[in-house]
């Protein structure tokens, strides 16, 4: 394996049998939804398209086909941006791009209804019960780097793409409520929803300087018996501080766009709530003094406006 460096990233690529299905198979699922829906004359917003085609389903397949993946056994730091990649930005992507609302809209109705009854079942409302969605998103990286969990994904290949998707899943249970998009259970305030969010900040901050700090190495002696077929490798003790680094600020930096993001879904939500209470009590008002309520003239309607005939 040649020396890593950045353009390393875009020329040593590789397929997953596994994974490269997935992405493909789940890619197809969301762009037939997309192509039945405007094939009725329905409306579906092309930028929650590009986020779960582009952002979430591509950001997948970056992290597991490319450069990223061809040295995430060999460098701790490449595998750390890799760690960030599948459980902060590919989860929140596909959250933006809304699967399930889509799903409810194009599936058959028996197919639908198996869907709801998923959604509404007492399984989906547990594991996307906000206090076990924000334990798992929290403690699931320290299981990962402080047990045999993560040296065990070194020395087997169907254990490290488990852990992949475990990644995702772990991301995608804490961000898709919180997000509020998809109809599923375990949405909260947005108060609540920033709390959430702003909680994590530390823990990513504890767990960056624990990492860099500490004595041994994780994955055991994996890492320094690369030196021998691979001479140009950094010092292990020095990588791991690097991926320490790594997993602080880039678990920071992400958090407070989210948090940023979040924020400004609150002021709208909150606008379009005060809207719709104006429009309430204009009604209200115009009702107690015998105004009659002008109604909109339906779609398609040509009479409204007109001039009287003459």
């Amino acid at each position: 394996m040649p020396p890593f460096s950045p353009s390393a990233i875009f020329t040593e690529w590789g397929l997953p049998p596994v994974l490269f299905v997935l992405v493909v198979w789940v890619t197809g699922l969301y762009l037939l939804g997309v192509w039945r829906l405007k094939d009725r004359g329905d409306r579906w917003p092309i930028g929650r398209t590009f986020a779960f085609v582009l952002g979430g389903m591509g950001s997948f397949f970056f992290a597991t086909s490319s450069g990223v993946a061809a040295y995430d056994t060999t460098l701790l730091s490449v595998h750390m941006v890799q760690h960030m990649i599948l459980t902060m930005v590919v989860p929140v992507f596909c959250a933006l791009g809304a699967p399930v609302t889509l799903a409810l809209r194009t599936l058959p109705r028996r197919p639908r209804g198996w869907l709801l009854a998923v959604l509404h079942s007492r399984v989906a409302k547990v594991l996307t019960f906000p206090p076990l969605t924000f334990t798992l998103y929290v403690v699931s990286p320290w299981a990962l780097y402080f047990s045999g969990w993560y040296d065990a994904t070194l020395h087997s290949d169907p254990l490290h793409e488990l852990m992949h998707v475990h990644l995702v899943v772990v991301g995608a249970l804490f961000f898709t409520p919180i997000l509020g998009i998809d109809p599923v259970p375990g949405r909260v305030s947005y108060p609540l929803r920033l709390l959430m969010l702003l909680l994590t900040l530390p823990f990513h901050a504890f767990l960056g300087v624990t990492i860099m700090g500490q004595s041994g190495l994780i994955g055991g002696s994996w890492y320094p018996s690369l030196h021998a077929s691979m001479p140009w490798l950094p010092d292990a003790h020095a990588d791991q501080h690097l991926a320490g680094g790594i997993l602080w600020g880039s678990g920071d930096l992400i958090g407070l766009l989210l948090f940023a993001v979040l924020f400004a879904q609150w002021v709208r939500a909150s606008m379009q709530e005060a809207r719709r209470e104006d429009r309430r009590l204009d009604r209200l008002e115009r009702a107690a003094s015998g105004v009659p309520s002008q109604v909109p003239p339906a779609s398609g309607d040509t009479s409204a406006g007109r001039l009287p005939d003459r």
